[in-house]
């Protein structure tokens, strides 16, 4: 038997291998680097990335960046597995008429609203957009009401939908101009990964876990100008649609053949087998290459 914890598990991951349970420990960046922690819990959350080497029988990175860093601050050699996305047409628009949409006609943003994630960059550049072209943001998040009713104030023309998920979730996914990702800290974004798994033209703050995603198969803007960066990425892609659409292909492609699913479930399947036939789990390691 095997088990799969998350990276927030991690000093607890040696339970299980008391009963002599293989553990294999997902780590999902560096979650250090969120300003929402204090000192204490900034101290904790980087003595955890260290028991995430020790506890498990295996830790798995979910990108190149991540496998780096672990290799450079700490000497290991994790596994690097990334995220897969699977995103079936839907049919319908019954989501899009609710919020007074149009297909190929809005912005979208999707992810949990907290500062780190940077809706904020979106917000305030389509504010100075002259288009009319609409803006969706797709999301919530607790304990940060102060921070989302600034992106309100500061976005009177966006559409807030909230919480969305399954067939609503797709149907806007499917339909969209364009989606941003204004994220700047993580590794790899499975909301990333499913945009482009949708045909959707990819915007993103250019983080390198982002660049690594996207390849040049999407378009970064500059992450530490905020909406100054993100403006006039923007105001070009609304003047070319035909851009827009090339980029459509490219990510669509990249998703299929980087972010399959099937080739993904085999790499676990290595890593699982390996593990408990007695092998390293480096036996299972297949580093995404850059570009």
């Amino acid at each position: 038997v095997v088990v799969m914890c998350i990276a927030g598990n991690s000093p607890l991951a040696w339970l299980p291998r008391l009963r002599g349970t293989k553990v294999v420990l997902n780590v999902d960046g560096s979650d250090w680097r969120r300003r929402k922690w204090g000192r204490l819990a900034r101290t904790y959350i980087r003595l955890s990335e260290r028991l995430a080497l020790l506890t498990p029988n295996a830790t798995v990175t979910d990108s190149r960046i991540m496998h780096q860093y672990y290799l450079e601050r700490f000497g290991a050699d994790t596994a690097c597995i990334t995220y897969g996305a699977h995103m079936p047409p839907v049919d319908g628009t019954e989501t899009l008429r609710a919020f007074g949409l149009a297909p190929r006609r809005y912005l979208l943003l999707v992810g949990r609203l907290v500062p780190e994630n940077c809706a904020h960059h979106l917000v305030e550049a389509f504010e100075q957009l002259t288009t009319e072209m609409k803006c969706v943001v797709v999301g919530d998040a607790p304990y940060v009401d102060d921070y989302i009713g600034d992106l309100k104030r500061r976005g009177p023309h966006v559409i807030f939908t909230g919480y969305l998920f399954g067939d609503g979730y797709r149907e806007l996914m499917q339909h969209a101009y364009a989606f941003v990702l204004c994220s700047e800290v993580g590794g790899t974004h499975p909301v990333l990964v499913e945009a482009m798994a949708a045909g959707n033209c990819v915007v993103v703050n250019d983080t390198p876990a982002n660049l690594e995603v996207i390849g040049d198969a999407g378009i970064p803007y500059r992450g530490e100008q905020g909406a100054r960066g993100l403006l006039p990425v923007l105001r070009r892609l609304l003047e070319a649609e035909s851009t827009v659409e090339d980029y459509r292909r490219r990510a669509k492609s990249r998703a299929e053949s980087r972010y399959c699913w099937e080739s993904i479930t085999d790499q676990y399947e290595q890593l699982f087998t390996g593990l408990l036939h007695g092998r390293k789990a480096g036996v299972a390691q297949r580093v995404a290459k850059p570009g």
